[in-house]
C-alpha cells in the first residue's frame, strides 16, 4: 500500500462468517471461530504498521446468547484462551486492551481474564485493541441513559444542560473516537445494532469474503478504497 495519507485511524470489524467458511468447507462451526481468531491476530499484529490507532472487534452480540448453548461455551472458551496466549504479545508490542459491553451474563472465568488483560496493559501506548462482548448498541444507550438519570436524581447534573458531548461521556468508552471506517465481511450490508451512535459518520466498506478469509491484504484495499472517499460530515466540499 503506497498511499500513507489519509490512513483510518480507528478501523471497527463485525467478524461474519465463520459458520459459512466451515459450512462451505465440511467442517464443524467451531473450526471457523478458530480460524477467525488467527484473522483477528493477523490484523493485530499489522495495524499498528499501516498508522492504524484503534482496532475494534465485534465479537459478541447481546443477541448471540441465542446460538446453541454448546457453540455459546466454545466461543466463550476461545475467548479466555486467545488472550491467555495474546497477552504476551500485546506486552512487548506495546499494545493495550479494552473490552467494552454488559458484564452479565459472561462467565466468570472470562470477566476475570478480561479484566487482567485490561489491568497488564493499560499503561501501554501503543495500538488500542477494543474487544465488543456482550455488546450492542442499544444496550449501550439504554445503560447511558439510566446512567444519565442516576446523575439527575442525585443532582450532579441538570438535565437542561445534557448534549451530545456530555450524553456520550455515559458510554462504555467514552474517551475512544469514532470509527473512521467500518468493515464487515462475508457480504452482509447491515451493521447488526453495533456502535449505533459512534457510527453516524463513518465510512463503510462491506467485503464477501468471510472472515476467516479477511487478512491484511484484504485490510489494504479496504483502506485503499476508504482513500478514494470524501469525508464531508454533513457539510459540502467548498473546492
Amino acid at each position: 500500500m503506497q498511499n500513507n495519507s489519509n490512513i483510518p485511524k480507528h478501523v471497527a470489524f463485525i467478524l461474519d462468517g465463520n459458520g459459512r467458511w466451515a459450512k462451505a468447507r465440511g467442517l464443524n462451526r467451531t473450526a471457523g471461530h478458530r480460524k477467525g481468531a488467527d484473522r483477528v491476530k493477523e490484523i493485530i499484529r499489522g495495524a499498528g504498521s499501516l498508522g492504524i490507532e484503534i482496532v475494534t472487534f465485534f465479537a459478541f452480540s447481546t443477541e448471540n446468547w441465542s446460538r446453541p448453548k454448546t457453540e455459546v461455551n466454545v466461543l466463550m472458551r476461545y475467548l479466555d484462551s486467545f488472550l491467555s496466549k495474546e497477552i504476551k504479545h500485546l506486552q512487548e508490542n506495546n499494545v493495550r486492551f479494552l473490552s467494552i459491553g454488559r458484564t452479565y451474563p459472561v462467565p466468570k472465568y472470562l470477566q476475570a481474564r478480561i479484566k487482567k488483560t485490561e489491568e497488564e496493559t493499560a499503561s501501554n501506548t501503543g495500538l488500542l485493541v477494543v474487544l465488543a462482548l456482550n455488546y450492542g448498541g442499544r444496550q449501550e444507550i439504554v445503560d447511558a441513559a439510566k446512567k444519565f438519570g442516576k446523575d439527575v436524581l442525585a443532582g450532579k447534573i441538570n438535565p437542561e444542560n445534557l448534549d451530545e458531548e456530555k450524553f456520550r461521556g455515559y458510554f462504555y468508552a467514552a474517551s475512544i473516537p469514532d470509527p473512521d471506517l467500518l468493515i464487515r465481511t462475508s457480504n452482509q450490508m447491515r451493521i447488526s445494532n453495533f456502535l449505533l451512535w459512534q457510527l453516524s459518520y463513518s465510512e463503510f466498506y462491506f467485503s464477501h469474503k468471510y472472515w476467516p478469509d479477511f487478512g491484511m491484504d484484504e485490510l489494504k484495499d479496504a483502506i485503499k478504497e476508504y482513500q478514494r472517499r470524501e469525508r464531508r460530515f454533513g457539510g459540502i466540499n467548498v473546492n
